[in-house]
């Protein structure tokens, strides 16, 4: 059930979700990059989504606005959260 490869910048924001959300049950290398993060995916709702942006701040130097059009984009996959950190972070 393997899906594509995992970059480090995945694994490491695989690990910043389980830690934000207190996910023990789950491996960073578990979350697929090309998964749902939401609904049937890992099933993470509204909330988790604000725990893991207030994490991803803290952490990388930048706001994720809720009122961001994108949002529904960038918090698809991890794949998309990683790529959007990459483009932000400072």
């Amino acid at each position: 059930m393997s899906g594509s490869q995992h970059s480090e910048r995945e694994l490491e924001v695989a690990g910043l979700i389980i830690e934000a959300l207190n996910l023990e049950d789950i491996s960073a290398a578990e979350i697929e990059p090309e998964a749902p993060l939401f609904r049937d995916g890992l099933g993470l709702d509204s909330i988790d989504a604000l725990e893991i942006a207030m994490a991803i701040s803290q952490k990388y130097g930048f706001q994720l606005r809720s009122d961001d059009p994108d949002n529904a984009t960038i918090f698809s996959t991890l794949r998309q959260l990683s790529e959007h950190i990459e483009k932000n972070r400072q």
